[in-house]
Parts: structure tokens; sequence; C-alpha cells
């Protein structure tokens, strides 16, 4: 429902009288003792207006709830809120600027707005809302006058509009005007301390009022604490649409939005279902696509019967399971091979993954690595899936365990566009190979791209009589030796590059088969 009104108190009734009689009493000028009348009035005010923005503060909380809960319906109406919110905070905020600074004209830097010393000094009002290009009357004139047009517009009650305009008016009462003032300097003009004081705290009773208003107004459109439907419709709301072979199909069947002390009545096939929170279950005992047809019935708050019909699809599959290599169909032993394991309507956290003749570690989002340890065995994945609040194995799944292939060696130099080359035998120019570092070694053929660490090789040179010059290499880099043979090749010339030994990640040594024969271009 609606957030309600609340009716003007009497307190609040005898503070409004008691506000226009002080005012009556300035105006005859009375003793000054009168004036200890404003703190009341003002302290009354002051307590009104806080208990509004209290009533106020809890509107725009609930309007923060809702639009969490339903921004599409709310974020029109939390829209204009935050737009009333802010233009009222500035209107009395500036008013608040105004009582400090009068105050403190009156009775110092430490002058306190709650406990006004010169509460008759006539002069201090005077200066700051009135003196010749620094008052603030006129800026406040226009903020009044500029609010009060736009908050009216928002107000649909005519008689709330005519409240809040007469609240807010700005218009110098005609007796006055014949003296030639404006609406500040008749406000304002010697004007007691306190009694400028209470006029601005009575502005901002009356902002709070409006922006309260205007509030009310906006909360009945979403009605806010009461969240309205406008369209009665039948859903289904099954625990899965798709069942595995000897399971349970189990569903929610109700009628939106649900009343828990008029319960719909169900039927499905022609057949009354028996159930207190609507609640339908059956056994899936063949496998195919079906269709659950059925309508609800209830009453409506005037009586009549309300029926609407429903079906919904469901998919009852065989016990299965996807157990993919991302790579090829064999795992290598020693290596960390990605796996993809997944069951068809089954979320990946309901997966039980188990390996035997290796490791097997979780990544994440159906992703695993399987490191398998015995070269020529087998590696076993067994999957199995948590259903219905039961385990049921889903499948298992047998790969070949292979060594790692012998990778390929290359001389790794950069091309003109700053990426990586590798070269893996034939022509070459010489100042390509000056720069080279030593030898790389991997398994690159485009499907397996795995790096090698070179432990070793053998360049073999021969010289014009035809005799063979080896040097020998006992880490991936050309020695310097070999930098030099490099540097007395003539183009044509050939040399060979043989028993590279390498290791892979599986920690096996191996020397490689052939040799890089390399021609100096």
């Amino acid at each position: 429902m609606p957030v309600k009104k609340r009716p003007v108190s009497p307190r609040q009734k005898m503070i409004n009288l008691m506000y226009v009689v002080l005012m009556a009493m300035l105006a005859l000028n009375v003793s000054s003792d009168v004036l200890n009348g404003f703190s009341l009035v003002s302290k009354g005010l002051e307590t009104t207006t806080k208990n509004a923005s209290a009533v106020n503060a809890g509107i725009y909380n609930d309007f923060e709830e809702q639009m969490k809960a339903n921004p599409k319906k709310v974020k029109e109406w939390y829209d204009k809120a935050q737009v009333v919110r802010q233009m009222s905070d500035s209107l009395f905020n500036f008013s608040e600027e105004l009582k400090v600074l009068i105050v403190r004209e009156s009775d110092g830097d430490d002058a306190d707005v709650q406990n006004i010393q010169n509460r008759e000094d006539l002069e201090a009002a005077t200066s700051v809302m009135l003196a010749p290009g620094s008052g603030r009357g006129k800026k406040l004139y226009q903020a009044i006058n500029s609010y009060r047009e736009r908050i009216i517009k928002m107000v649909t009650d005519s008689a709330q509009r005519r409240i809040i305009a007469s609240n807010l008016n700005t218009e110098v009462p005609q007796s006055v005007r014949t003296l030639g003032k404006n609406w500040q300097e008749y406000m304002f003009e010697s004007m007691p301390t306190a009694a400028a004081v209470t006029l601005l705290t009575k502005l901002q009773s009356d902002v709070r009022y409006a922006e309260g208003e205007v509030l009310h107004g906006l909360a009945s459109n979403i009605g806010v604490k009461d969240i309205r439907v406008n369209e009665l419709n039948a859903y289904v709301i099954p625990n899965s649409q798709t069942v595995v072979q000897g399971g349970k199909f189990s569903a929610q069947i109700l009628m939106a939005a649900v009343d828990t002390t008029n319960r719909p009545t169900i039927y499905i096939g022609g057949r009354k279902i028996e159930s207190e929170r609507g609640i339908y279950e059956m056994v899936c005992s063949r496998t195919g696509d079906f269709n659950l047809v059925g309508y609800i019935e209830m009453m409506n708050a005037q009586g009549e019967l309300v029926r609407r019909e429903f079906q919904q699809k469901y998919t009852v599959v065989a016990p299965s399971a996807t157990v993919s290599a991302d790579l090829m169909n064999v795992l290598y032993a020693g290596y960390d091979n990605p796996m993809s394991v997944s069951v068809p309507g089954v979320a990946t956290n309901q997966l039980q993954v188990s390996m035997s003749g290796g490791a097997l570690t979780p990544k994440g989002e159906g992703k695993y690595i399987a490191r398998p340890t015995q070269v020529g065995g087998e590696a076993v994945i067994t999957v199995a899936a948590k259903t219905e609040g039961r385990l049921q194995e889903m499948g298992k799944f047998t790969f070949r365990v292979r060594k790692l292939p012998d990778p390929t060696a290359f001389i790794a130099y950069a091309d003109g566009q700053g990426g990586e080359n590798r070269f893996k035998g034939g022509k070459l120019q010489k100042q390509i190979l000056m720069n080279a570092g030593g030898l790389g070694a991997a398994v690159d053929d485009g499907l397996l791209n795995i790096p090698f660490r070179v432990q070793g090789f053998e360049t073999v040179f021969y010289d014009n009589m035809g005799n063979a010059i080896p040097e020998v290499s006992n880490s991936a880099s050309f020695t310097d030796r070999q930098k030099s043979m490099f540097r007395s090749l003539a183009r044509g010339k050939r040399f060979f590059i043989t028993r590279i030994r390498a290791i892979g990640p599986d920690g096996v040594e191996r020397t490689l088969d052939g040799a890089m024969d390399v021609t100096i271009n």
C-alpha cells in the first residue's frame, strides 16, 4: 500500500499559531523579551522538520530497495525522487548556511545557532541579506521561486499545490508594497536575529513538507511496500528440463503472484494433483522429449474462478558424459594434458571427476589437467554427477599413454617486424647466423607447442681437403670456437649441426635423430 500522509498534529498547529502571533507582536515593536518566544517557535519547527526528514529518508530507502528488486518498473520514479532530493537539499542547506552567517554576524565567530546571545540585534540580518553587492537576500528569493515552481509541477493534488505555494510565497503584502520594499527587504530589514533565524527555520520546514508531498505521490505510482501485479499467468518451474533415465522430473507449478492463504488447484492430464506447495514429481523411465500439459484454477478477490493453462517441455536422456582431450585422443606421460569434462544437463560444479594411472587437477568450469605417469599404459577417467541428491556414475573413458614425441631443433632469429622466426635447415644468411645465440627445440606441429631445453650439440665443418672438423657445445649456446668457424665460412659453404641433446617437460633427455644442414647464403 502507498505510504499514508500524516495529518498535521495539534502541536504543529499550535507552533504555527505562535509563529503568527509573535510576528504580529514584533511588528507592533513589543518588548525584546518577546524575542525569547522565537526560540521556542524555532525549536518546535526544528523538531517538526527533523520528523519530516526522517519520514522522507524512509521513503528514499524504500525507493532504493525497490530499485534493486525491480529496476525496470521503478527507475522512472526513482530518478524523479533523486531530483526532488537534490533540489530540496540544496534550498535546505542554503537556508542553514544563512542562519549560521546571521548568528555569526550577531554573536561573533564562536556563535551557536541553537544558543543565540544577541537575539535582539537588528543589524545582523540586514548586513547578511541586504548588504550592497554581497547581500544574500536576492539569491534566497530566486532560489525559493525556482524551487516552488519546480516542486509544484510534481504535485498532483490541487489542494496540496495551493498549500505549498502559500508556504513558499514570496509576494510582498499589498500594504507594505506601497513603501517600495522588495521581498528580501520586507523579510529581513531591521529584523532581530532571533526572528530572522526563525523565518529561515520555517522555510526549511516548508521545504521538507513539500518534499514529502512529492515523495508520497511518486511512491504511490509503484506502490512502495506493496508491489502490485498487473498480469496473472500460470508458470511451471522445473528443477531441470533434462532428466537422466531412472531419475525424477521435478517441477513447481504456480500462478503468479502466489497467495499463501489461497493455494491454487492443479490439474495435469485432466487429473487433480494433490500437492500443498504445487510440487509435481514423477519417475522418468523412458528417454525422449515430453510435454507436461495442464491447467491451474483459483478464486480471485471477487470470488470468480480464474483458470490458466500451462505446458512445459522436458527431455529425458540416457546417462552420458563427455570427456575430450583438448589436444588429441592420447595423453602424454609427464606432461600437463588439458582436458574438458561435461555432462549434458548437469552443471560443472555438480560433477566428480577422477583418474587412475596419473593425477587429475581441476582448473574450473569443466577444465582439468591430466598428468599420466606410465608410458605405454592406460589412463582411465571416471565421471560421476550429483543428481536428485545422489551421486550417479555417468561413464568411464580410457586413454592410451604415450611418450612425448621428439622435438625439432631450430635456430631462432628476429624478422623485420620484430617477430620470431625458426630456421630448421637449408640456406641461411651469414649475418643472421652470426647474430644467433644458439639452438632451441620444441614439438611444434601446429597442434602441440611444447618447448624443450637443449643440453648440448655438435657442429661439423669441412676443410678444403674434405676433412671433417667437429666442434662440441655442452649447452644450448654456440661456443666462441663455433662462432669463429661461422665467421670464416664463405657463401655457398655448408656445415651440419648434429647429436642434439634435449630434455622435455617429462624430464626425459633424448638425442635427436638426423642433422640440421646449414648452407651460407
